[in-house]
């Protein structure tokens, strides 16, 4: 497998990690929070980040994608999860993105959904439920693990004190 492509299948698992990290114990409010009128709720936030995703599955298979509503929020978190293990499985394959590069999705499709991974963190702090800090540098992430069955943290983090890479917090 091109080292583009594997390193591209790792970023993958790293967007499933941080949203399940986001999605893990969320109250059953969390899916509908609105936080402004215009603003994605977290259920819309999750469709759109599978209608991103599909849209840089199209440049691989052609044709267009289009994420329509679902019956409910774990649903759409399974849809999400098995676009993310449909890329991946296409990628380890040896499928690219015709004319495009694999740096080009990169900064394209692909750090837009992590984007919205960060903005539904930033909503469970909001909604009263903050997902708790933690050193993504020890996360147990693996390419070849996409689905929504993520490992706990291996490093969790404290908010109390300064930071330190080596995931351990200094008290002010």
């Amino acid at each position: 497998m091109d080292e583009r492509a594997a390193l591209i299948r790792h970023f993958l698992a790293a967007l499933a990690y941080r949203t399940q990290k986001a999605l893990r114990g969320c109250a059953d409010s969390f899916p509908d929070f609105r936080i402004a009128a215009g603003v994605r709720t977290p259920v819309e936030l999750v469709r759109h980040m599978t209608s991103v995703l599909g849209y840089a599955r199209t440049l691989i298979v052609g044709g267009t994608y289009k994420a329509e509503p679902l019956s409910d929020f774990s649903a759409e978190v399974s849809r999400f999860h098995e676009m993310l293990g449909d890329l991946s499985s296409r990628l380890a394959a040896g499928e690219t993105f015709g004319d495009h590069s694999f740096e080009t999705v990169l900064q394209g499709p692909f750090s837009d959904a992590m984007t919205h991974a960060g903005q539904l963190a930033m909503l469970r702090r909001i909604h009263g439920d903050p997902v708790p800090a933690e050193n993504f540098l020890k996360a147990d992430i693996r390419a070849d693990n996409v689905g929504p069955n993520q490992p706990p943290p291996r490093s969790p983090g404290r908010r109390d004190g300064q930071w330190d890479p080596r995931g351990i917090t200094k008290p002010e």
